[in-house]
């Protein structure tokens, strides 16, 4: 992984463990911008058709990198639009089961609307009472994030397709904004209905684009209302059938924006996902190993059987500023500090991080 760190410049300036805020850009990425802006400046009226190619390749690519049927992918421009989008979609006499102090972009959509609203809490033995509430309140709709946004906490991805075999008809909405690139991912047999996630974090593609996977039951369990003229080809618009996926797209999207998700998504096929999936597993192993050594971390946490790589350490505001002067960029979260490490991390990184907290 040495040569591929030397693709990211804050990577020689800092300790960088900020992805789950965002992912760094790096040398290939910037070039591949700056070639596209330069080809927009001179070309200018030959890129909308370059465009839909580009936003088409950037499909595929994500329907072959997390094994999705193609028609099923929708490019979102941010995982909240997307899940607005869905949820005017859903009965409003489903229950919902969501998890206490989830992500605001998965719950505040249901808690605004007339959903019968459930709650289960993120505790080492979050999966016990997500199977104990559907059971006692014949549950609908689950949503949850993957893993979550403050503390790591990662749902166990083998449970969900137990669940979902169990309860055929529960319908089940996942945020993979803290996940997605993080380890290979089969979506097909995932046991998840809908996937969403925004593209800027862990895969690396910057604002401005994210995408949603759809089951076949998800068509069956949500009418979209939302449309536009790009949500069909003129091709379609003649035959009068627009795939479910489409409905998500109303309005033009950026090939920039989009083009750098499939750059990015290109950049981890090269490296190879399985290569980013054992590398990130190391990373968690250690940071759990040191930091829970340390006595930085939640009980809830380090019962855990596995972890993401997503660290939330005991700490203040004068911690905060201590690690962030020694070139740790990290972040305030909650009541403590956030640590995010990804493939470019290292063991070294951990131990360094370690060493300061330990002198201070």
């Amino acid at each position: 992984m040495e040569n591929i760190r030397k693709q990211f410049p804050i990577l020689g300036q800092y300790i960088y463990v900020n992805t789950p805020v965002l992912g760094p850009m790096y040398d290939d990425l910037l070039d591949w911008r700056q070639e596209r802006d330069l080809d927009v400046l001179i070309h200018a009226t030959e890129m909308p058709k370059k465009r839909g190619h580009l936003l088409e390749e950037t499909r595929t690519t994500i329907s072959e990198v997390f094994e999705c049927k193609q028609e099923n992918v929708a490019l979102i421009n941010n995982f909240s639009t997307g899940m607005n989008f869905l949820l005017e979609g859903l009965s409003e006499s489903s229950k919902v089961l969501v998890l206490e102090n989830d992500y605001a972009s998965v719950n505040w959509p249901f808690e605004r609307r007339e959903f019968e609203m459930h709650y289960a809490v993120i505790d080492e033995n979050v999966e016990d009472t997500i199977a104990e509430i559907i059971e006692k309140e014949q549950i609908n709709v689950m949503a949850f994030a993957i893993v979550h946004w403050q503390n790591g906490i990662k749902i166990d991805l083998e449970f969900i397709k137990q669940l979902k075999s169990k309860y055929p008809d529960l319908l089940i909405i996942a945020d993979g904004t803290q996940f997605m690139g993080t380890q290979e991912f089969n979506f097909e047999n995932s046991g998840i209905d809908v996937l969403g996630t925004s593209g800027y974090k862990w895969m690396l593609g910057g604002y401005g684009n994210g995408f949603m996977l759809f089951s076949d039951f998800a068509e069956q369990r949500i009418v979209v209302k939302s449309i536009g003229d790009n949500t069909a080809s003129v091709t379609i618009k003649q035959e009068g059938a627009i795939p479910f996926a489409k409905y998500f797209e109303p309005g033009h999207l950026s090939g920039h924006s989009f083009g750098s998700l499939q750059f990015s998504l290109n950049f981890f096929q090269e490296i190879g996902m399985s290569a980013i999936t054992t590398q990130n597993q190391v990373l968690s192993e250690k940071a759990m190993s040191v930091f829970r050594d340390m006595s930085l971390l939640e009980t809830k946490v380090t019962k855990r059987k596995s972890h993401s790589t997503i660290f939330n350490i005991k700490g203040d505001d004068a911690l905060f500023q201590y690690l962030i002067d020694n070139g740790v960029m990290c972040a305030k979260r909650g009541n403590g500090i956030r640590f995010g490490f990804h493939f470019y991390n290292t063991i070294d990184e951990i131990t360094q991080i370690a060493e300061l907290i330990e002198k201070r």
